[in-house]
């Protein structure tokens, strides 16, 4: 590591899947010459980015229904980026496995809208196919099973569903950031440095002149250009240096339970209207196709960090207890179809009643399904923050980033896992872009290598 005296020109606090990915860009398709990389747990990727803390799901757009038109064809280019990398880097399937996905539509008001959103959708995703009922029992009988057989049933289907294990594309990243380095010095010795500082947390940053120092529970560390990659936690650090003054956290915590494989591939359910969160839906475990997922749930909670009750100072710190604060928090959950949607899913929660509720949900997919079957699982769920604009009291949704002088600062809740090499490369324009003229992007180069044109 470089001596205090020594200036990094750029600095990555947070190592989970959005700062691995910035890594990747930043030592493969840029100049800069000197990075650290800065995380508080002794591997990287083990909070949200970790395989029992997300939905393990590569979303496209597709099958989402809560995504308009406008929103798929950004995510789907995006996620395509990540699809092509895996190809590329993943021949064995380690960090991934693919499955087909379907959304189920029951009922004559769900199958009209999914006929209508085909219609919409079908030229952007034009492996998308409308599926009856026979060829759903063809694919996935226990949808059937136990089903009114009088019951409209219909669904969107494609064969091109990838389940990821976003802790083990992290550590790809991360690996190919470091050969890139060691490719770099091997020409020119010293030319590159990576540095990577794990199990260090960052306690405060300071600018002093042109200049970020950072102070951590080991050292301090001075750089050029501050990247925040620590989810929830970023805006707390952007408040802490007079930035996000207007913007608040409802940080929404989701669970899972599990059952059997009762499911050969991911199956979604139909979006509720008005809400930001997704619907319950059941996926095969991404290494263990015997295991099926079931949710999210998703219920609010008062961390930045599920499971670290520590981090409940944090969240006060990051709310804020302003009038505004409180205003907006009353106003977005006092709406009716958000405070009934939290209320139930707090419901599932309950010990004795909550599996027996929560049963009726997965029961919409999988009708037989047997409550002896359903077990909550321990130790799953993450955090999805989402971004309170405290000027408008109104949920900012998807991802989200501040800018200051030299420093940002991101939050990405879903789906910014599957369009983290896209937002990568969004920062790392930024990045190179504080940095000086001297310093460039190969954003052609990027595109080209992950297959895709600008």
């Amino acid at each position: 590591m470089r001596s205090e005296q020594e200036v990094y020109e750029v600095a990555i606090v947070g190592g989970g899947i959005s700062g691995a990915s910035l890594l990747y860009i930043l030592s493969n398709y840029t100049n800069v010459n000197s990075i650290v990389l800065v995380e508080k747990n002794q591997e990287i990727a083990l909070v949200n980015s970790h395989k029992t803390s997300n939905s393990q799901t590569l979303h496209f757009g597709d099958i989402e229904t809560n995504y308009t038109l406008e929103k798929a064809k950004k995510v789907n280019q995006a996620a395509s980026l990540v699809k092509n990398y895996l190809l590329q880097k993943d021949p064995d399937q380690e960090i991934y496995s693919k499955y087909h996905k379907m959304v189920l539509a029951v009922g004559t008001e769900e199958v009209e809208q999914l006929k209508h959103r085909y219609q919409e959708f079908k030229q952007l995703f034009p492996d998308l196919r409308l599926i009856d009922r026979a060829e759903i029992n063809s694919i996935e009988p226990n949808i059937l099973i136990g089903r009114n057989p009088q019951a409209e049933v219909i669904a969107l289907f494609t064969e091109s569903g990838y389940t990821i294990d976003f802790q083990k594309l992290a550590q790809s990243f991360l690996q190919q950031a470091i050969r890139a380095n060691a490719q770099a010095n091997a020409i020119v010795p010293t030319a590159k440095t990576i540095d990577l500082m794990m199990g260090t947390k960052v306690k405060q940053i300071h600018k002093v002149g042109d200049l970020y120092h950072i102070q951590t529970d080991q050292d301090t560390i001075v750089a050029k250009v501050v990247a925040i990659t620590a989810g929830a936690h970023s805006l707390l650090f952007a408040k802490s240096l007079g930035y996000g003054r207007d913007y608040a956290l409802l940080t929404i915590a989701g669970n899972f339970y599990l059952a059997p494989g009762v499911l050969n591939g991911k199956v979604y359910t139909m979006q509720i209207k008005k809400i930001p969160f997704a619907a319950i839906h059941g996926d095969p475990e991404v290494h263990d196709p015997t295991q099926t997922r079931f949710g999210p749930t998703a219920k609010v909670t008062l961390m930045l960090e599920r499971h670290n009750y520590a981090t409940v100072v944090d969240y006060f710190q990051t709310a804020g207890l302003s009038w505004a604060a409180i205003k907006s928090f009353i106003k977005i959950l006092s709406d009716e179809t958000i405070w009934k949607y939290l209320l139930r899913n707090f419901s599932y929660d309950l010990p004795v009643i909550g599996k027996r509720l929560f049963i009726q949900e997965a029961r919409k997919i999988v009708p037989s399904l047997k409550l002896s079957e359903l077990k909550l699982a321990r130790g799953y769920g993450g955090i999805r923050p989402q971004i309170i604009n405290l000027k408008t009291k109104k949920l900012e949704l998807g991802e989200f980033q501040i800018s200051g002088d030299h420093i940002s600062f991101n939050i990405t809740p879903s789906p910014g896992a599957s369009t983290c090499l896209h937002n990568a490369s969004e920062e790392s324009k930024k990045i190179v872009d504080f940095l000086g003229e001297q310093y460039k992007f190969d954003q052609d180069k990027f595109w080209q290598d992950l297959g895709l044109k600008r």
